[in-house]
């Protein structure tokens, strides 16, 4: 099991957010997010919302660990609920049309 640093850095990396951008988005320098996900500094509590909000996760995601396959699928459900009717249907076509070719692939 990961630690809640170990987490942080995670997503930030599947992200592909700098330490920097993630520290100027928080308020904090870039120092103190590699002192976080180093586990040398404890976050705040101001600060994990923070994080959840830039990482699109819930806090409860951050402390609790899951599976990263979960915490993929649940930021593509946040991401996608964001979106225009016409953008949803647009991407649900897209999966059916990629769903079809690969049964006919097989």
């Amino acid at each position: 099991m990961k630690t809640i640093f170990e987490r942080l850095k995670g997503y930030r990396k599947a992200l592909g957010l700098s330490q920097d951008y993630v520290a100027k988005q928080i308020g904090v320098s870039r120092t103190t997010i590699t002192a976080i996900e180093c586990g040398e500094r404890n976050v705040l509590a101001n600060e994990l919302d923070m994080f959840a909000r830039i990482y699109g996760v819930t806090v409860d995601e951050i402390l609790h660990e899951t599976k990263p396959e979960d915490a993929e699928v649940n930021m593509f459900a946040r991401a996608f609920s964001t979106l225009s009717d016409n953008d949803k249907k647009e991407i649900m076509n897209l999966i059916d049309f990629k769903r079809k070719f690969k049964e006919s692939m097989i």
